[in-house]
């Protein structure tokens, strides 16, 4: 029998979209239509990929404050640079092609070129722009912008014309040469291209499997395609969002890919559940028409319309422990994942419910799928709707013969499987695994081999003066994972010293100096890019407990309003932190140790660890995603223990209702993440994957087998809780 619509904000909403559904229809289209225009074609002046920022990940520490000291007067300026490899610096064409280039660079403001081309004798400050061998030289130029602003584009993109002019030039003069032209801006612009190409092969790819997916769950083309509307609208109101908040903060590109990822996946999600209530509520009602549609909305809104919402809101509490964090990408990241819940809520909510009303009483008739000989048994065996009895009931009466020993091994499995998390080293991705697709690939490859002294360094040490870089120098070359360490040299207000190791040891040595820093005059600080890595770890780890703080007890809060128990909550807490351990672990073990190159396509020599960002928002993310499906399954338990219900039957019943949705969503959860992964940059590659395996792992060891083996074996205390705390649940607690 159908559950009778109870008259709450919910069914008023979703009851009003489905009896105007053209208003609410137009009105989703207007304001779709706004984000699209604004932030994918730029109506406005510029698009959200031309606002984009692409910065390593970085926090307030040592690394920054050497960095400002190094920097000295030259905050606001960029530096392009033209490499030439195979070329001597004393060479005759490349001197008269340099040359040119100086003369016409000399006409662009505020601009100045630095090269060891032609010098009869190469000085210790410019020994960095020749080739290690000798057969090669760098052309630097650094451009500053008016009154401390920062370089004008347009200038920039005269240095980067006159640069390129001259690379072909000497291609043509040596075309056995490597030349190159790279910088900051170029990089950056190589990233936001690169982002843009990912996010469009992850739907490309997530989109089409997800179709497929949801025509076996439905059968039939328009059931199956209007989570998928609601997800486009998801995205493309997420975009909308994030091309407002770069007016207020920086986004760099990684928070597009997260952010879209992450809310085309949620948006299937709440769709396909909202469609499938409604489904199973009109077929039971036996209600046609208009009258029994809207019957079937209103119950499908109080009833799964409620599951949207108390899951939506845990998954904004994941995101809401970002807000915590210090570093601006992970605010930014939080910020959009707060909007893109909301907009996937709404629509779930709102423009679900008109379509439904527009399609009316053909959402039930089989679909044409269902029609095909052999695939039509299959697809409707499959169907939404599930049975009172069928494989997840069957699995679960067999989990309840064994609670406890089910529990176990199902626990034991995931630390075995988060093992691999004892050898776990933190990277910067964005730095050491810079895709081949990019056009900057080879400049900064060549950069590294063969001039080390002029890239980034890995280790940098910085004093303020030269005697007391030489002491320390000194004290730092017996460190463990120390190759070498270069000759001090004046940058800026501060002199800095390079220490050369190994990239995998890199934060190892870092830690190391930091922690025995000899007596100086003045400032000791470390930087370079393992050094600002560290910092961002460390940043993170002290914001780390109160987001943990924040996130367990927004959790436990919201589950016990919704449940009335305080076991459940914490129950849900371990299991999801079992099921993350594991995701890292197989992280570990795919990327840190290189046992998905074959398979994903990187080389692992070019990745040192696991991302630190990825670290974190698999942790906040994959805690969302689990939490989802906890309120898919715990919304279908609620309902029969309020039933009257015995709770071992109870668990079972709820199971069976619940596991073919949760399968199915899954599976297209599984798909996106997966999408995601097959892109180029290293960041999208390990979030995907870790949140792929964080929700196939949840979906499957941790919903199928620990969660009815545990609720079954601690069924006597599993709706336990205080008795004023009873008390507070029967006034305050959550319902329609």
């Amino acid at each position: 029998m159908a559950l009778s619509p109870r008259r709450g904000p919910l069914v008023a909403v979703g009851g009003a979209a489905a009896r105007h559904p053209w208003i609410t229809l137009a009105a989703w289209i207007v304001a779709i239509g706004i984000a699209i225009a604004t932030a994918i074609a730029g109506l406005t002046g510029e698009s959200l990929f031309d606002r984009l920022q692409s910065d390593a990940p970085a926090a307030e520490g040592d690394a920054s404050r050497a960095d400002d000291l190094l920097a000295g007067d030259d905050e606001e300026r960029s530096t392009l640079t033209l490499l030439v490899h195979g070329v001597a610096p004393h060479d005759a064409e490349a001197v008269a092609i340099v040359t040119g280039l100086a003369e016409r660079i000399d006409d662009i403001p505020r601009s100045t070129l630095v090269t060891p081309v032609g010098l009869p004798e190469v000085p210790p400050a410019l020994a960095p722009l020749v080739a290690s061998d000798g057969d090669g030289f760098l052309v630097s130029v650094g451009l500053e912008g008016a009154d401390g602003a920062s370089p004008d584009r347009g200038d920039e993109d005269r240095v980067v014309a006159e640069l390129r002019q001259a690379a072909a030039d000497l291609r043509a003069e040596h075309p056995a040469a490597t030349v190159e032209v790279g910088g900051g801006s170029l990089l950056v612009d190589s990233i936001v291209e690169l982002s843009e190409h990912d996010l469009q092969r992850g739907e490309a790819v997530a989109l089409p499997i997800a179709l497929v997916v949801m025509l076996v769950v439905f059968g039939g083309f328009i059931a199956a395609g209007i989570p998928l509307i609601g997800a486009g609208v998801s995205i493309a109101g997420a975009l909308g969002a994030l091309l407002a908040f770069t007016y207020a903060l920086d986004i760099d590109t990684t928070v597009v890919n997260v952010v879209t990822a992450v809310g085309l996946g949620l948006s299937i999600d709440y769709g396909l559940l909202i469609v499938s209530r409604f489904r199973e509520e009109h077929r039971s009602a036996g209600i046609a028409g208009r009258e029994g549609r809207l019957t079937a909305i209103h119950a499908a809104v109080a009833t799964a319309g409620r599951t949207v919402l108390f899951s939506g809101v845990t998954f904004a509490i994941a995101a809401l422990g970002l807000l915590v964090f210090e570093p601006r990408i992970v605010r930014a990241i939080g910020l959009g994942a707060l909007a893109v819940t909301a907009i996937a809520m709404a629509s779930a909510l709102t423009l679900v419910p008109a379509l439904l009303s527009l399609t009316g009483d053909r959402l039930l008739r089989p679909g044409v799928l269902t029609r095909i000989p052999g695939a039509g048994r299959a697809i409707t065996r499959f169907g939404d709707v599930a049975p009172d009895e069928g494989f997840f009931s069957r699995l679960t009466r067999r989990v309840q013969r064994h609670p406890a020993l089910i529990t176990l091994a199902s626990g034991l499995l995931l630390v075995l499987l988060a093992s691999p998390l004892a050898t776990l080293r933190l990277a910067n991705t964005s730095i050491d695994a810079l895709p081949e697709s990019s056009d900057q690939h080879p400049f900064l490859d060549s950069l590294s081999e063969n001039f080390p002294d002029a890239a980034s360094p890995r280790v940098a040490l910085v004093t303020e003066t030269e005697s007391d870089a030489a002491i320390w120098a000194a004290a730092v070359t017996g460190i463990a994972g120390v190759e070498s360490v270069g000759d001090p040299a004046e940058s800026g207000d501060a002199w800095r010293t390079l220490v050369r190791v190994d990239p995998a040891d890199g934060i190892d040595v870092v830690t190391a100096i930091r922690a025995d820093v000899p007596e100086l005059d003045g400032t000791a600080l470390v930087t370079g890019v393992d050094a600002r890595t560290l910092d961002f770890s460390q940043s993170l780890l002290r914001s780390s407990p109160w987001a943990a703080l924040v996130i367990a007890l927004g959790t436990i809060v919201f589950l016990f309003l919704m449940t009335g128990s305080l076991v459940i909550p914490l129950k849900a807490l371990i299991a999801s932190a079992l099921s993350l351990g594991a995701s890292i672990g197989v992280l570990v073990w795919g990327f840190q140790l290189g046992n998905f190159a074959p398979l994903m396509g990187f080389d692992p020599a070019d990745v040192h660890g696991v991302d630190v960002l990825v670290l974190l928002l698999t942790f906040a993310f994959g805690f969302g995603l689990a939490m989802d499906y906890e309120m898919f399954i715990l919304a279908r338990i609620t309902e029969q223990v309020q039933a009257g219900v015995p709770d071992r039957e109870a668990i079972a019943r709820g199971l069976q209702r619940s596991g073919r949705i949760i399968t199915s969503a899954a599976l297209i959860i599984i798909v996106v993440f997966a999408g995601f992964a097959t892109g180029d940059l290293m960041v999208i590659k390990q979030l995907g994957t870790a949140l792929a395996v964080a929700v196939l792992l949840d979906a499957t060891l941790v919903r199928c087998l620990l969660v009815p083996a545990f609720m079954t074996w601690q069924q006597r205390i599993m709706w336990w809780a205080p008795a004023p705390l009873k008390r507070l649940h029967a006034r305050f607690g959550l319902s329609e």
